[in-house]
């Protein structure tokens, strides 16, 4: 425990501004809402005939006159970006800041296997993440029920069941990439959070690259399937948990075995 200790008090601040300001900007937008709800029926539709613009983001599928479809595009984004890079800056820099900071030395020289360090790390980042989405969701429900309106439990819950998933997914595999890196991990994780992000845009927009939803985890985050679907893609959520679990073996495959450096 003294290491998920640690891990904490190091990533407090961070996990505060992002947390903060993810929940900020979400219920900014949640509040917004009363206020548009009359012109966002006609700005839905006009929306809805921008072709693959309106496509990229679910709104051909959305009414964004509804609090729900506006929710899923508007609050949608903001956690599935926001909540994306965080993990992946937490995970990516999990293992490999001993190196960069050159702690290493004074880690390892404790009485703790690399095995408990790893399993440590690992279990703060994902404490760090859950903590962050149970703030974001009750914050978001708060403001929901301050503007007077009915809140949508499943189609809500579900969006933010499925953004957490995807954050666990980067988490392990951004855990498992920090095993192999030496120095700066940062880049590698914005990187790849940006991508998977770019590439289920890419899936919606185009019909012939759909199997792309297949790869990225924010393939089964697409608001306007779990509004239409009222569910999960089992598929997609195997993939993507076989995805982390690869990633975090390879996280203690490597780590134990690597030569570090103080």
């Amino acid at each position: 425990m003294t290491i998920i200790k640690h891990e904490l008090r190091q990533g407090r601040l961070a996990f505060a501004v992002w947390t903060v300001s993810i929940a900020a900007l979400m219920m900014v937008c949640v509040f917004l809402f009363p206020e548009m709800k009359r012109e966002m029926g006609a700005i839905g539709n006009l929306f809805a005939s921008m072709g693959r613009f309106t496509a990229a983001f679910g709104m051909d599928r959305l009414n964004f006159g509804t609090l729900i479809g506006f929710y899923a595009i508007e609050c949608g984004n903001i956690l599935g970006l926001g909540g994306a890079f965080f993990a992946a800056l937490t995970a990516a820099s999990a293992l490999s800041k001993e190196e960069k900071d050159r702690t290493a030395e004074f880690l390892l020289t404790h009485p703790v296997s690399r095995t408990r360090v790893i399993t440590e790390k690992l279990a703060a980042v994902t404490m760090q993440i859950l903590a962050m989405n149970l703030i974001i969701l009750a914050l978001s429900l708060l403001s929901t029920g301050i503007i007077g309106e009915e809140i949508p439990w499943k189609e809500l819950l579900l969006l933010h069941l499925a953004y957490l998933l995807m954050q666990l997914e980067l988490a392990g595999i951004c855990f498992g990439i920090s095993a192999f890196l030496r120095r700066g991990s940062a880049g590698i994780g914005l990187g790849l959070a940006a991508m998977a992000y770019f590439l289920n845009l890419i899936a919606n927009m185009a019909k012939n690259a759909g199997f792309l939803k297949y790869i990225t985890p924010f393939g089964y985050c697409d608001a306007a399937d779990i509004v239409g679907d009222g569910k999960l893609n089992p598929v997609m959520l195997v993939i993507g948990a076989l995805a982390a679990g690869i990633g975090i073996a390879a996280a203690y495959i490597r780590y134990c075995r690597k030569d570090i450096q103080g």
